[in-house]
């Protein structure tokens, strides 16, 4: 019988015992264990199979003498004990794919907001004003860049089909090919972003990644274009992007994420109409749990019975493995 450990750690502040309740009734032949304090953790994780959970401390990971699967509970897992997980040969999985419905609809939310102008609509609402103002004009008919074609990514290009777009990929590995009309690579990104309408960011943060929209990027695209970002704030030099904005280099931007993160009160990208700032919450989604709880079960059901790899499995690595684009 599998003795799974979840670790009290919330979600987008959904407590962890939903997570556990969806385990339960996903695993009924399971072990399903939630300590709430630091010394029955401990306790717990000495006989556990599989620990699932955003971090897991190192004192936990010493105690875990029977751990078999670290099972994360977000996308990312730089921040994760790597070396001494894969020193113990503990197989890693991640929860790509969790995040792809809801950071898609916060995507197309805004895409529709600043081409439609609703947010101007708002404004004159606020202000009791009824006075026309004309949109931008529609989404049909546009290029849309997607930078990363990941669960996300993906998840982005699949809701865009109804919109008549043209859609442009770019990945580390274009040779993979992928959901949009055409595939770049990085090397070759200037090459879609002269012919981009709208750029949505939806990659990890790598040294490939990082500043990757510099200020030649922002020249590179027409001054009509809308930046998209819900990757990582790195992904974006922020100097260039408040530069653009000033210089009217882009038409708008609507950032989930930033770099800094939280952003300073003090910033200028607060003072700017055409920049939209959600702090770091398209990943938010009632659903988080229950469907990381089906990755989560069917990976154990895989475990017990030596079917591998595993689902969204990130050590041991395995050719399906994806850095540039979960």
């Amino acid at each position: 019988m599998t003795r799974i450990l979840v670790l009290d750690q919330a979600a987008h502040d959904i407590p962890a015992e939903e997570y556990v309740d969806a385990l339960r009734e996903r695993l009924p032949d399971a072990t399903v264990v939630h300590p709430k304090t630091t010394a029955e953790t401990l306790d717990a994780a000495r006989d556990a199979d599989v620990i699932t959970g955003t971090y897991l401390q190192r004192d936990v990971l010493a105690a875990a003498d029977e751990l078999q699967l670290f099972a994360g509970a977000a996308a990312g897992y730089d921040h994760l004990p790597m070396a001494e997980l894969r020193e113990r040969s503990v197989t890693v999985t991640n929860a790509s794919g969790v995040h792809g419905p809801n950071i898609a609809e916060h995507v197309i939310g805004w895409l529709l907001t600043i081409t439609r102008r609703l947010d101007e609509g708002i404004r004159r609402q606020e202000r009791r004003e009824w006075r026309t103002f004309q949109a931008y004009g529609e989404l049909e008919g546009s290029t849309v860049t997607v930078v990363g074609l990941g669960a996300i990514g993906q998840a982005i290009v699949e809701r865009l089909e109804p919109f008549g777009v043209e859609t442009v990929g770019v990945r580390h590995t274009p040779e993979k090919g992928g959901p949009t009309d055409r595939v770049v690579g990085f090397d070759d990104v200037e090459s879609a972003l002269v012919e981009t309408d709208h750029l949505v960011l939806a990659c990890p943060l790598t040294d490939e990644t990082r500043h990757l929209i510099d200020q030649q990027a922002f020249f590179s695209l027409p001054n009509h274009a809308v930046l998209v970002n819900v990757a990582r704030g790195g992904v974006v030099d922020t100097d260039a992007l408040v530069k653009s904005v000033q210089r009217g280099y882009v038409r708008a931007a609507a950032l989930d994420v930033t770099e800094p993160e939280p952003l300073p009160n003090d910033h200028p990208l607060w003072d700017f109409e055409n920049v939209f700032i959600t702090p770091h919450v398209a990943g938010h989604t009632p659903h988080y749990f229950t469907r990381l709880a089906d990755i989560v079960a069917e990976n154990v059901e895989r475990l017990e019975s030596g079917d591998e790899p595993l689902r969204n499995q990130v050590l041991p690595e395995t050719p399906r493995t994806s850095s540039e684009d979960a």
